[in-house]
């Protein structure tokens, strides 16, 4: 699949030497998703909504804030991709993609917090291991997590 080769852009641009794909980011979302997962949310929705959350990359790319496209250009581009890509997969697929933008639920909502989680735990592996400053990473996560037991987490590192 073509996320496996698409490296992370943000990191690229970070000076990162052999950065993380959006495959490897999104079995890092799944993967905090499995153990963070507050109970009484839906396991599998959540799971769902981990692996599709960057599809529209396989079409648009990595796009980053630096990238100078707005949000809502952002939005288009992400849909369309989605709208064309969904034409082979299952029906179900394109409505549960929307959700997770819409942030319709619990769900979308925490994993959306586990996103960013888990673009900060990556940055403080390559801080370790480059060492790089990558504070504007962690900072970026901090302004959406709003889950204290993640906020924990995010201090930690």
């Amino acid at each position: 699949m073509a996320l496996k080769s698409l490296d992370r852009a943000g990191w690229i641009r970070a000076g990162v030497d052999n950065p993380e794909s959006v495959a490897a980011h999104s079995w890092g979302v799944a993967m905090l998703t499995l153990v963070l997962l507050p109970e009484g949310l839906d396991r599998g929705l959540a799971l769902t909504y981990a692996i599709l959350h960057d599809l529209a990359e396989v079409r648009t790319g990595d796009i980053t804030p630096l990238d100078g496209v707005s949000s809502q250009d952002k939005a288009r581009l992400e849909t369309d991709a989605m709208v064309s890509f969904c034409d082979a997969l299952p029906d179900d697929i394109l409505a549960i993609w929307r959700a997770y933008e819409a942030q319709v639920d619990a769900e979308s909502r925490f994993v959306r917090q586990l996103d960013r989680l888990d673009m900060a735990l990556q940055a403080a592996v390559y801080e370790h291991a480059d060492g790089l400053d990558l504070s504007e990473f962690k900072a970026s996560a901090a302004e959406v997590i709003e889950d204290l037991s993640l906020r924990e987490i995010l201090r930690q590192i």
